[in-house]
């Protein structure tokens, strides 16, 4: 891939949000040496929680997988607001991903798959990583899902 992240986000029709700002008492992102660890982010859209609710209790896989591609979407942002630049980007190393979900729900990878496949899409090689799919019994302000990323800033 010769595009730069810029241009595939825009390819997408993707415009990064502003940054959230942290709705509690933390940073949105944190950078130690040559990684960058961004806080949880929720799947917000125009400012609201985009996909509410719980997955196998009324929240659809399609769903939780919107939810998870605007985690993933947020994610970029903070990065942007700490690197200044997207291409400082080295490698996306780990994605956490929480999934509010039913008890019987296990599907909770096939969830993660919406930020996955959308940072492989907008990174290139730099957006394969390894991933954590947990289902938990709630989030913050009924999110449907939340994903912490983990990248190695390029020297």
């Amino acid at each position: 891939m010769t595009a730069t992240i810029d241009s595939r986000l825009a390819d997408k029709g993707v415009n990064l949000p502003n940054a959230a700002a942290p709705a509690a008492n933390y940073v949105p992102f944190v950078l130690f040496g040559s990684m960058l660890q961004t806080s949880g982010q929720l799947p917000l859209e125009g400012g609201a929680i985009g996909v509410s609710g719980k997955l196998g209790e009324g929240v659809s896989l399609e769903d939780g997988q919107k939810a998870a591609r605007l985690c993933a979407i947020n994610i970029l942002a903070q990065a942007k607001s700490a690197l200044g630049d997207l291409e400082k980007i080295g490698r996306l190393l780990k994605l956490t991903v929480f999934v509010a979900s039913a008890p019987s729900f296990t599907e909770q990878h096939k969830v993660a798959n919406g930020a996955s496949d959308f940072l492989v899409e907008i990174l290139g090689e730099r957006g394969r990583h390894a991933r954590s799919a947990v289902g938990v019994p709630a989030l913050p302000l009924d999110a449907a899902v939340e994903i912490e990323a983990l990248f190695e800033i390029a020297q």
